[in-house]
Protein backbone atom coordinates (compact mmCIF):
# COMPACT_ATOMS: atom_id res chain seq x y z
CA UNK A 1 0.00 0.00 0.00
CA UNK A 2 1.78 3.26 -0.94
CA UNK A 3 1.79 6.36 1.44
CA UNK A 4 -1.06 7.81 -0.88
CA UNK A 5 -3.10 5.37 -0.59
CA UNK A 6 -3.11 5.03 3.34
CA UNK A 7 -3.53 8.64 3.42
CA UNK A 8 -6.59 8.52 1.22
CA UNK A 9 -7.98 5.49 3.24
CA UNK A 10 -7.01 7.09 6.30
CA UNK A 11 -9.14 10.48 5.42
CA UNK A 12 -12.28 8.15 4.43
CA UNK A 13 -12.28 6.58 7.21
CA UNK A 14 -11.74 9.30 9.90
CA UNK A 15 -14.81 10.82 7.94
CA UNK A 16 -16.79 7.69 8.13
CA UNK A 17 -16.94 7.85 12.04
CA UNK A 18 -19.93 8.99 13.13
CA UNK A 19 -22.23 6.82 10.85
CA UNK A 20 -20.89 3.33 12.31
CA UNK A 21 -18.52 2.33 9.11
CA UNK A 22 -18.19 -1.34 9.18
CA UNK A 23 -15.09 -3.30 8.84
CA UNK A 24 -13.34 -6.90 8.36
CA UNK A 25 -10.14 -8.01 9.80
CA UNK A 26 -7.49 -10.20 8.54
CA UNK A 27 -9.14 -13.04 10.25
CA UNK A 28 -12.99 -12.38 8.33
CA UNK A 29 -14.45 -10.75 12.05
CA UNK A 30 -16.46 -7.62 11.81
CA UNK A 31 -16.62 -4.80 13.71
CA UNK A 32 -17.75 -0.90 13.69
CA UNK A 33 -14.72 1.25 13.38
CA UNK A 34 -14.43 3.43 16.64
CA UNK A 35 -11.44 6.21 17.36
CA UNK A 36 -9.57 3.65 19.05
CA UNK A 37 -9.40 1.07 16.50
CA UNK A 38 -5.66 -0.19 15.84
CA UNK A 39 -6.23 0.24 12.15
CA UNK A 40 -6.39 3.85 12.71
CA UNK A 41 -3.53 4.60 15.01
CA UNK A 42 -1.04 2.47 12.55
CA UNK A 43 -2.04 4.19 9.84
CA UNK A 44 -2.37 8.08 11.54
CA UNK A 45 1.15 7.15 12.59
CA UNK A 46 2.71 5.19 9.45
CA UNK A 47 3.74 2.33 11.81
CA UNK A 48 3.52 -1.21 10.59
CA UNK A 49 6.21 -2.64 12.65
CA UNK A 50 4.07 -5.04 14.52
CA UNK A 51 1.52 -5.61 11.64
CA UNK A 52 2.03 -6.52 8.15
CA UNK A 53 0.45 -3.86 5.96
CA UNK A 54 -2.32 -6.89 4.73
CA UNK A 55 -3.37 -6.95 7.96
CA UNK A 56 -5.59 -3.43 8.19
CA UNK A 57 -9.07 -3.93 8.39
CA UNK A 58 -10.92 -2.86 5.52
CA UNK A 59 -14.03 -0.85 5.14
CA UNK A 60 -17.59 -2.35 3.73
CA UNK A 61 -19.11 0.72 1.33
CA UNK A 62 -21.75 0.12 -1.36
CA UNK A 63 -21.08 1.40 -4.95
CA UNK A 64 -22.54 4.69 -6.02
CA UNK A 65 -24.65 2.08 -8.54
CA UNK A 66 -26.08 0.34 -5.71
CA UNK A 67 -27.93 3.23 -4.84
CA UNK A 68 -31.61 2.80 -4.55
CA UNK A 69 -34.75 4.82 -6.25
CA UNK A 70 -35.50 6.32 -2.70
CA UNK A 71 -31.49 7.39 -2.24
CA UNK A 72 -31.85 8.36 -5.55
CA UNK A 73 -34.52 11.22 -4.84
CA UNK A 74 -32.88 12.06 -1.08
CA UNK A 75 -29.68 12.49 -3.30
CA UNK A 76 -30.75 14.29 -5.74
CA UNK A 77 -32.83 16.65 -3.04
CA UNK A 78 -29.35 17.39 -1.71
CA UNK A 79 -28.81 19.80 -4.73
CA UNK A 80 -32.01 22.15 -4.16
CA UNK A 81 -30.19 25.24 -2.32
CA UNK A 82 -30.78 26.14 1.03
CA UNK A 83 -31.36 29.77 2.26
CA UNK A 84 -28.25 31.41 3.34
CA UNK A 85 -25.98 28.37 2.52
CA UNK A 86 -22.80 28.69 0.51
CA UNK A 87 -21.25 26.16 -1.94
CA UNK A 88 -19.04 24.61 0.83
CA UNK A 89 -21.53 24.06 2.75
CA UNK A 90 -23.67 22.42 0.39
CA UNK A 91 -20.46 19.95 -1.17
CA UNK A 92 -20.29 18.87 3.11
CA UNK A 93 -24.26 17.93 3.26
CA UNK A 94 -23.78 16.36 0.19
CA UNK A 95 -20.50 14.33 1.57
CA UNK A 96 -22.22 13.37 5.26
CA UNK A 97 -25.09 12.35 3.11
CA UNK A 98 -22.81 9.66 1.41
CA UNK A 99 -20.49 8.64 4.15
CA UNK A 100 -23.90 8.57 6.00
CA UNK A 101 -25.09 5.28 3.34
CA UNK A 102 -21.86 3.93 3.27
CA UNK A 103 -20.94 5.18 -0.61
CA UNK A 104 -17.36 4.47 -1.95
CA UNK A 105 -17.25 7.73 -3.83
CA UNK A 106 -13.60 8.12 -3.47
CA UNK A 107 -13.07 4.62 -5.80
CA UNK A 108 -11.82 2.66 -2.63
CA UNK A 109 -13.15 -0.86 -3.72
CA UNK A 110 -10.98 -0.72 -7.24
CA UNK A 111 -8.17 0.31 -5.26
CA UNK A 112 -8.18 -2.89 -3.34
CA UNK A 113 -9.29 -0.26 -0.30
CA UNK A 114 -12.69 -0.96 0.74
CA UNK A 115 -14.99 -4.21 0.26
CA UNK A 116 -17.85 -4.05 -1.88
CA UNK A 117 -21.36 -4.25 0.35
CA UNK A 118 -23.55 -7.16 -2.16
CA UNK A 119 -26.86 -8.77 -0.54
CA UNK A 120 -24.47 -11.79 0.57
CA UNK A 121 -22.30 -9.52 2.88
CA UNK A 122 -24.51 -6.72 3.96
CA UNK A 123 -23.06 -5.75 7.84
CA UNK A 124 -25.47 -2.89 7.81
CA UNK A 125 -28.63 -4.92 7.55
Amino acid sequence: MTQEEKSLLLQDLCARLPYGVMVQDELGRINKLVIGNADLVRLYYNDFSIYGENTLSLPFLRTLSSMTEEEYREWHYLYLPYPRENEATEAQRRIDWLNKYHFDYRGLIEKGLAIEVTEENNPYK
